[in-house]
């Protein structure tokens, strides 16, 4: 039985481990080819077996990158351009916390290098990969938020400043491809047993919050990154889908 995205070539960021990981290992499943981006070696080859060892003999085209290294970005923009032709799904969802803080003790270091990530590499997605996914028949492109970028909360200045920042791009760039075949949207995970969450949360349980991989959170990239998709410059809640 083909699978939801089959024949897709999908690009996800942050590959190499939590939502990124499983957004990978799910796209594959349903049928897509990924092209993955992460940043440490070892842990996507450790990913190309587990797609591989699941019955993707094809495995995953791996792509060793700091994002933060923008013109990088742009070399892979080439490169995809020239093996694939297209880009049908875009699926950013690498980032970082960049700490919990009061506004006026976060240090600027940290501030620049958590919005350049968060951010402006999503800027520069947008601005690279704009070209492939316009000429896939249904491209689409998702970004990965939360809930402080429409609620914002003590300490939370960064990552709050960060997401609005997200959604305000992707939403004004959905608006801008209305009448194309393109498609842009979010999706807010909730929280999920990630890196990020035990960063934030320290004392918190391991088994407190839902597994990255559970359906709930991967069902909500795949609904959007299926060419069927209909939505545009909306936020997909894992709550409220």
């Amino acid at each position: 039985m083909s699978g939801r995205l089959e024949g897709r070539i999908a690009l996800v960021t942050g590959a190499s481990r939590g939502i990124g990981r499983a957004v990978v290992e799910r796209f594959a499943q349903e049928g897509a080819h990924v092209v993955a981006l992460a940043r440490t070696v070892g842990a996507l080859e450790e990913l190309d077996d587990a797609i591989k060892a699941a019955g993707r003999s094809e495995g995953a085209t791996l792509v060793p990158v700091d994002l933060r290294d923008l013109d990088k970005i742009n070399m892979i923009g080439a490169s995809l351009h020239e093996r694939f032709g297209r880009l049908d799904v875009l699926a950013s969802v690498a980032g970082e916390l960049g700490g919990l803080s009061p506004a006026h003790h976060l240090a600027p270091k940290t501030w620049d290098k958590t919005l350049a990530l968060d951010l402006t590499v999503n800027h520069r997605l947008i601005r690279a990969f704009d070209p492939l996914l316009r000429q896939a028949e249904a491209g689409r492109a998702i970004f990965t938020t939360c809930v402080r970028g429409r609620e914002p909360k003590a300490y939370w200045g960064l990552m709050a400043a960060a997401k609005a920042g997200l959604e305000a791009l992707v939403k004004s760039y959905a608006q801008e491809l209305e009448k194309s075949a393109l498609r842009a949207n979010l999706v807010d995970p909730g929280p999920c047993a990630t890196r990020l969450r035990f960063q934030a949360f320290p004392g918190e349980p391991e088994d407190a919050q839902i597994a990255p991989s559970d359906p709930a959170v991967t069902d909500l990239y795949v609904r959007l990154a299926e060419a069927s998709c209909v939505e545009n410059g909306v936020v997909l809640t894992r709550e409220a889908p």
